[in-house]
């Protein structure tokens, strides 16, 4: 029997949509800025320039949302909804061809960044895991197996505060898609069953507080609601 110095922690497991069965997480990947209307909103141009990408740790994941703390060390806290792709297989130089046969499923997801932290870093050249890497940082519904389906090319997404629309927009609207982005972050990384990735965010990101009730969803997936406190 294996014998540890503490406790090893606990496996970060998210429930899978008519299944007993849980998907273990290995990494988090995240695409910046992959709605031209969020990169105008961020300063930047919009215009295609090749996808790049960040993480969140791991233990980040809130599976299913619910009440979670307000993060510490921040004054402007801000929500992106995003389209959470979930691998069953990975590798490297994966083909755009084949990129959609390493998904096991999609979920709907919350990228919470404390926008003040990840902007000292920006203009610092600076690293962003203060603003990004937050705990509790990626809350993330249930995952539905393209098994059970897939969300359509324009599905809506969209994400409410208090019952008033932030974000709206639809999943075709992003510059780079899925099997794009899957086939470009494996130049980088090894990628392996149990990797998630946050696929970017529309405009309207916004400003929350403790308090705030927010939920979010995309056609298709299930609904994620959040509340601050």
């Amino acid at each position: 029997m294996t014998q540890y110095t503490f406790t090893p922690p606990a496996e970060t497991l998210i429930p899978v949509v008519g299944s007993e069965a849980q998907f273990p997480v290995r990494r988090i990947y995240c695409v910046g800025r992959n709605y031209a209307e969020h990169a105008r909103e961020m300063g930047v141009d919009p215009n295609r320039e090749p996808p790049f990408f960040f993480s969140k740790p791991r233990d980040a994941v809130v599976p299913g949302g619910g009440n979670m703390p307000f993060p510490p060390a921040t004054t402007n806290l801000q929500h992106e909804v995003e389209l959470v792709v979930a691998l069953s297989k990975g590798g490297l130089n994966i083909a755009q061809a084949d990129a959609l046969s390493h998904v096991y499923g999609y979920a709907t997801g919350i990228d919470f960044t404390r926008r003040d932290l990840q902007m000292i870093a920006r203009e610092k050249c600076h690293p962003w895991e203060p603003g990004k890497g937050m705990d509790r940082g990626a809350p993330i519904s249930a995952i539905v197996p393209v098994s059970a389906g897939t969300p359509a090319a324009d599905a809506a997404i969209w994400l409410k505060v208090n019952g008033e629309t932030r974000q709206s927009a639809r999943l075709d609207q992003v510059i780079w898609s899925v099997p794009e982005v899957i086939s470009r972050l494996s130049q980088y990384f090894e990628l392996a069953p149990g990797d998630l990735i946050f696929t970017g965010t529309p405009g309207g990101v916004s400003t929350v507080v403790r308090g705030d009730s927010l939920v979010c969803g995309i056609d298709g997936l299930p609904e994620l609601a959040v509340k601050l406190t």
